[in-house]
């Protein structure tokens, strides 16, 4: 792929000195100089200096101490400028870091009073530098003048536990001042040092209880040693936290002692439904819908009673929930043509399918039975019927996630035809203009003709990938803490966060996307990408919009394709001659970048290696100690491994990724029983659902990385954009018309 990097442009404003000269009189010079101080365009420009120089200061923190000491040490002579108190924070940081604290100091003396913002965090890095040199009086000076000046500041719970090293009576002293910053790691930490001293203060340990999620062992012993002093408030609290934490079991048992409503009798059955008690938990479904039959769970509650039961019993529970919620009638009716199927009742299961199109025509349930009915007319070489009816997926359900792949077999089966090209181009086009981050979206461009690399070409590949330089603002969260993060300050962002979020019972989207990506900007890739993916489950039409916002930002892509380990990834790439950006994506899929996590088989690391396997090619490559958890040493092997297969193969980077899931066994079986002359055909007729979501995923990843990372791709897509956008104003039912035009 040939990647040219498009440089901005950039201008030479004239001096205000040179503008004056201009007007050719000198008289003027002094008044008009004071004039020209005083405007919007001098102070624009200011600004834009400003921030120019801010902007250096941000795109430095990712490099080590030494890499950007002369840089920011060039920017903290400037005058007063929010980028020198910037960098100042930071040389104080890396002084810090390199053991230099009468250099930090120096840098950290009176920024507080220039850097507002971030005051108390200097406060609290000064006291610790003072401690460091043994100046401890002027350490607990500093700190108490945190605590006195900044009381509302998270800051304050740091300051309380360094306190209290030197004197632990500093913790019985601030405790009310702490239990405001409950969710702050240090106000946990300094409430089990008091607990050391008094084991039974049941008010710590429920605040414990209350505010740490992990811990279950806190809750383990209230419930043993005092059961008798705890509130349905207090029962509520321990059981939320075992939900939250997965102990289904246990959280059903002390649901029971909370408040009786609605969503804690849901949790009792549920709870005992997930521990596989299902008899008990069958009862308890059924006194919920007679109890509360109009409550939000009462939906769930009727769709587990008819997974519960027979396929006849199942039956009046489908239609009692299609009558109470009606949203849900669509899928439901799905689900009771399936149950009629079990009972050899076709005929009325194939009309049931049918009242889908007619009573339900927008539902996805509805745009499930179009693509059904499209493959099969597919496979019966009915072509012409086959992409009339994924041409009402595409109209008739533009919400559904099948639309991108609909659009595309429109294209492919067009192609078949013949003499249908424009039409094939036109959905194409559609597929890279709608959901250009599908899979479908990069098979499309294959076939256009992009040099986005195919099947066959993939190993090949170096594409560029250019890393935004500096971060962007977080959508939610106060001023220092979104200061914090663009500093590159993630244990103390995330602590911020933490307190700021505490009290509410429900978080907005923005805010659940933030703690995604405080997640990933912490390395923790597999929570945050997963908080991130989620939040397409919106029902709030409010919510549902904000994330639709949200998934218009560079910052959310970015997000959820993260760039990691990518040193380590371009040396072994390079020597195994393996495209980086395919097994970056494999990483993400494989692992989501987590180097000690383990499949229930055993596969182990980045790479999700099987220990056998990593034996296997460890002894081939003569590599004698090594560990499967270790990035470097898991990358070398799985990287070796994927060569391979990709031999085995002559390269072909579909059926390498389709074996390195499933086995190369598995993979020489399809091709003998499917063929491989069309390879999207194959990938649509692989027979384990695992290994075809697989190969779509680690392909969908490819191209995603490609179109938020790779300039020439983003500039194109970029391009189609805008087009497109055009066209909508145009024409506001341009979808559909396209839809219609295939």
């Amino acid at each position: 792929m040939n990647q040219k990097k498009i440089q901005k442009p950039y201008f030479l404003f004239p001096s205000a000195i040179a503008l004056l000269l201009l007007l050719g009189s000198t008289a003027l010079f002094l008044p008009l100089s004071r004039q020209w101080l005083k405007s919007k365009v001098f102070q624009e420009r200011v600004d834009k200096q400003k921030d120019n120089n801010s902007e250096k200061v941000l795109s430095l923190i990712s490099f080590s101490p030494q890499q950007r000491q002369s840089e920011l040490k060039a920017i903290a002579k400037n005058s007063k400028s929010d980028s020198r108190s910037r960098a100042l924070y930071l040389l104080a940081q890396d002084a810090k870091e390199q053991q230099k604290p009468q250099l930090a100091l120096k840098y950290l003396q009176n920024l507080d009073k220039d850097y507002p913002i971030l005051a108390a965090p200097i406060l609290l890095q000064r006291g610790l530098v003072y401690r460091s040199l043994d100046r401890n009086e002027e350490a607990i000076f500093t700190w108490e003048t945190l605590i006195k000046n900044h009381p509302n500041s998270p800051m304050v719970a740091e300051a309380v536990y360094l306190l209290g090293k030197f004197d632990p009576q500093y913790w019985q002293s601030y405790q009310e001042k702490i239990l405001q910053f409950t969710n702050h790691p240090r106000t946990q930490e300094t409430i089990r040092q008091l607990l050391e001293k008094n084991p039974a203060r049941l008010d710590l340990l429920l605040v414990l209880a209350k505010s740490d999620p992990r811990d279950n062992l806190t809750r383990d012993r209230l419930i043993a040693d005092f059961s008798n002093k705890l509130t349905p408030e207090n029962w509520q609290a321990i059981a939320d936290g075992y939900w939250q934490q997965g102990k289904y079991r246990k959280a059903a048992e002390t649901y029971i002692n909370a408040d009786h409503n609605g969503s804690n009798a849901y949790r009792i059955a549920r709870g005992l439904h997930l521990s596989r008690e299902n008899t008990q938990a069958k009862k308890l479904y059924q006194s919920y819908i007679k109890e509360f039959p109009n409550n939000r769970e009462t939906a769930l509650a009727l769709k587990h009673l008819a997974s519960l039961s027979n396929n006849k019993e199942s039956l009046k529970y489908l239609d009692l929930l299609s009558e109470k919620f009606p949203e849900k009638a669509a899928k439901t009716t799905l689900e009771k043509a399936r149950r009629l199927e079990r009972l050899k009742e076709k005929n009325p299961a194939k009309k049931i399918r049918q009242s889908l199109l007619t009573k339900y025509p927008n539902s996805q349930a509805a745009a499930d039975y179009r693509w059904k009915k499209a493959q099969k007319f597919a496979a019966d070489r009915d072509l012409k019927k086959a992409i009339q009816t994924a041409k009402e997926i595409v109209s008739q359900n533009s919400e559904s996630y099948l639309v991108p792949q609909a659009s595309f077999w429109i294209g492919k089966w067009s192609q078949k035809l013949g003499d249908h090209r424009e039409e094939s181009k036109t959905a194409f086009e559609y597929v890279l203009n709608n959901h250009p981050q599908s899979y479908y979206a990069w098979r499309s461009a294959v076939l256009l003709g992009w040099e986005v690399d195919s099947f066959t070409t993939t190993i090949y590949g170096n594409p560029t990938l250019d890393k935004p330089i500096t971060r962007s603002l977080p959508p939610a969260g106060s001023d220092t803490f979104k200061e914090l993060y663009l500093l590159g300050q993630d244990r103390d962002a995330w602590n911020y966060f933490l307190v700021e979020i505490k009290s509410k019972p429900e978080l907005s989207v923005k805010e659940k996307f933030t703690e995604g990506l405080l997640n990933v900007a912490k390395g923790n890739y597999q929570l945050g990408t997963y908080q991130i993916w989620s939040l397409q489950n919106q029902e709030d039409p409010q919510q549902k919009q904000e994330w639709q916002s949200l998934r218009q930002t560079p910052q959310y892509w970015q997000t959820l394709f993260p760039i990691a380990y990518k040193e380590i990834i371009s040396n072994w790439s390079q020597k195994r001659q393996i495209n980086p950006v395919l097994i970056t994506s494999l990483i993400r899929r494989e692992s989501r970048f987590q180097t000690s996590v383990k499949s229930v088989a055993g596969a182990t690391g980045l790479m999700q290696l099987m220990p056998t396997t990593g034996a296997w090619v460890a002894n081939k490559i003569g590599l004698e100690n090594y560990s499967l958890t270790n990035p470097d040493d898991n990358v070398n092997l799985g990287t070796k491994y994927l060569k391979h297969i990709h031999q085995l193969y002559d390269n072909n980077s579909l059926l390498a990724i389709a074996s390195y899931n499933a086995g190369p066994a598995n993979v020489n079986k399809w091709i003998n029983r499917y063929g491989f002359e069309d390879p999207d055909v194959f990938v649509e007729t692989i027979p384990f659902p695992e290994t075809k979501n697989y190969v779509k995923a680690v392909f969908g990843g490819y191209w995603n990385y490609l179109r938020i990372y790779n300039p020439e791709i983003a500039r194109l897509l970029s391009e189609r954009s805008s087009v497109a956008n055009n066209n909508k104003k145009k024409t506001p039912a341009i979808a559909k018309a396209k839809a219609r035009d295939f």
